[in-house]
This record gives structure tokens, sequence and C-alpha cells, in this order.
């Protein structure tokens, strides 16, 4: 039990956790990844509009349009967060700044 209490008195310290901090995984925080999630959204709001719109009667054919053009925003905006990411704007790409951040 007293290793157990030594094992995670060393782990949990400040500069462990600094150093953990230090480390880059990846979790998508460049302009590739953000462009890429702000155009998606905007296409699940058309798309989730478009769904209501179309339960209405009279816009059934409007609403179901406008529920598959969200539905093609959402992947053009998958293609357009993949075409930065390859031209230098994703994760540790070349046009990025890296100012330790």
């Amino acid at each position: 039990m007293a290793s157990e209490t030594s094992a995670s008195a060393t782990r949990n310290t400040p500069a462990t956790h600094a150093q953990m901090g230090d480390e880059t995984i990846g979790h998508g925080n460049s302009p590739a990844a953000w462009t890429c999630v702000l155009i998606m959204l905007a296409g699940a709001a058309i798309a989730s509009f478009a769904y209501i719109l179309a339960s209405t009667p009279g816009n059934f054919d409007f609403g179901t349009l406008l529920f598959w053009g969200g539905i093609g925003v959402m992947f053009v905006g998958l293609i357009v967060g993949f075409v930065m990411r390859k031209i230098g704007y994703g994760v540790g790409g070349s046009k990025l700044k890296n100012n330790g951040h």
C-alpha cells in the first residue's frame, strides 16, 4: 500500500503535469481543423433547420432539397480541411509559425 502511495505522489507533481502538457498530441488545434469544423457546423445547422422545415405541411420538397444541401456542405467541410492540411495548415504544418503554444 505504501508503494502505491509513493508512486501516485510522484506522478501527480506539477513538473510531471507540465511535462505532459508540453507534448504535441495533435488534437486538431490548427487552422485546417477549425475551418473544417466551422464549415461542417454550418452544414449541420442547415440540415437541422431543413429537417424541421420538411416536416411542416407544404415544405417537404424544399426541405428535403435543403437537407441534402446541408449534408453536401458538411462534405465540403471535410474536403476543405483535408486540402488545408495537405498545403501546410494542419497540426505541425509548414505554413504555421511554431510559437511554443
